[in-house]
């Protein structure tokens, strides 16, 4: 079964490339592509695709408060933002919207392509540069209070954390670790049981505090 994907974004280039390159990607379909969150809004849930890329910065209503209502219509979708800036606080905005990934847009097609796998696959992908900015504002906060006990990671999960720490996507790990995907996978469904968390923001969030 491909992969269904829709598209909102407002720069018509952007947008026709993206749709082209998903469009003739083995394993993958572009349902629809959408040029402000309005006619997301309108034309997504009749599509109802498996991953959106959206735009944070659209005309009109922006891609936060599009996901946000996205979410509350298509819950099961997941989606990636694609945005130019590195802004600490839309990302974290984007994600407590519903969001489960944010890339650059100056990420490459594969790049882009292996986030759509990996956001299905139950990560959160996310550009190096913007997984080094959620460390870094985690870094920044106060110390939490001490949570509930937690299970001891093994080594290597202890290594793969590291690397998702670094903004490594799980195709990467695999290739670093020269482990297959879905073993990557088991380790990171084990690292957030015994941390207690459903994404890879608070995995790492988590794991800068111990």
């Amino acid at each position: 079964m491909a992969i269904k994907v829709s598209i909102v974004e407002d720069n018509e280039q952007l947008r026709t490339t993206l749709a082209k390159m998903i469009s003739r990607s083995e394993g993958f379909e572009c349902l629809g592509h959408h040029p402000s969150a309005e006619a997301g809004l309108a034309g997504i849930p009749n599509e109802k695709p498996d991953v959106v890329l959206m735009d944070i910065n659209l005309p009109g209503m922006n891609g936060v408060e599009c996901v946000r209502k996205l979410k509350q219509i298509l819950p099961n979708t997941q989606v990636v933002m694609l945005t130019a800036y590195e802004d600490t606080e839309n990302i974290f905005n984007s994600l407590a919207a519903g969001a489960a990934g944010y890339l650059l847009k100056r990420s490459k097609s594969q790049e882009i392509l292996d986030a759509v796998r990996d956001v299905l696959a139950g990560g959160s992908p996310m550009s190096t540069h913007i997984a080094r900015k959620v460390v870094q504002s985690f870094q920044a906060r106060p110390t939490a209070a001490p949570a509930e006990p937690e299970a001891e990671l093994s080594p290597r999960e202890q290594e793969v954390l590291n690397l998702l720490s670094q903004g490594f996507m799980y195709k990467e790990i695999s290739d670093k670790l020269g482990i297959s995907f879905e073993t990557v996978r088991t380790y990171i469904r084990r690292i957030y049981e015994k941390l207690h968390v459903r994404t890879r923001t608070e995995a790492v969030a988590k794991a800068l505090r111990r």
